[in-house]
């Protein structure tokens, strides 16, 4: 199993921290944010999060789960258990669903994950721990009283172990050599017709006429879930004189998947 971000999330800083208006009286953290696991189908396992309270009061937390998907603007969503491609939210279950956490203390919250026989590829939720409403704002002469809890989720990213078909597309790769004025820039749209996520890894490599290795960039890790499409962008703040030059373009994913574009062009005088 992999988790990501492996500390605790206060709220405001996690990736899926919903509440809009944070409980005063309220101070929860939930780890890790993302777990990314292969499992064997047909063959049920658990998966362990820990959630703390730092406050001076009991906190009562309730948990639930939902699709992970991606809409046609590549922001997640999270549908209900079941109304996505790659469902595993149906798949997940927390015994109890509801625990009181006493004053500055944490306690471990256990998945158990029971995936179907013959499945195959990737699947998808996201697990959130979720506070009782408590009043922040008593009702007044002209409005209404206001309540507010807070909603930390994590990720669950699943793999049938085995079963995984890799397919990466490269398209509409372009780049822009570097000015007097801009760095050089290289964008990329990436495919992943895979059926699973993959996390592709891209970097540019620069090389002069006579073959030296004259610059070099990298994009941050980026995910993609299957049949996701989206762009990488590289970029390199130095600058080159003029002449001839060929950027070799390498995106690794999978462990050691790799597509390479060649990438001729030239910086004018």
């Amino acid at each position: 199993m992999t988790t990501r971000f492996p500390v605790l999330l206060v709220v405001g800083l996690a990736a899926l921290a919903l509440t809009a208006r944070p409980a005063r009286a309220q101070s929860l953290a939930l780890a890790p944010a993302e777990v990314i696991q292969t499992f064997t189908p047909g063959q049920p396992f658990k998966v362990e999060f820990s959630v703390s309270n730092a406050s001076s009061q009991p906190i009562a937390v309730r948990t639930t789960v939902t699709d992970l998907w991606y809409n046609e603007k590549n922001e997640k969503t999270f549908g209900a258990a079941g109304s996505s491609p790659h469902s595993a939210a149906n798949w997940i279950q927390f015994v109890p669903r509801v625990v009181t956490l006493e004053p500055r203390s944490s306690t471990k919250l256990t998945a158990f994950v029971t995936p179907p026989a013959g499945v195959r590829g990737g699947y998808y939720a996201v697990v959130f721990v979720e506070s009782k409403p408590e009043l922040v704002q008593p009702t007044a002469a002209q409005a209404q009283p206001v309540y507010a809890n807070i909603r930390l989720g994590a990720l669950i990213l699943l793999n049938a172990e085995g079963s995984e078909t890799y397919d990466v597309t490269l398209t509409d790769v372009v780049l822009a050599p570097p000015t007097a004025t801009d760095d050089l820039n290289l964008r990329v749209t990436v495919a992943n017709r895979s059926d699973t996520h993959v996390f592709p890894k891209a970097s540019l490599a620069v090389f002069s006429s006579d073959k030296r290795l004259v610059a070099k960039a990298e994009a941050p890790e980026k995910r993609f879930l299957p049949g996701q499409t989206d762009s990488m962008t590289l970029t390199w703040s130095g600058r080159l004189p003029p002449g001839d030059y060929e950027g070799v373009l390498t995106v690794v994913y999978a462990g050691k998947q790799l597509e390479t574009r060649s990438l001729p062009f030239k910086v004018p005088d």
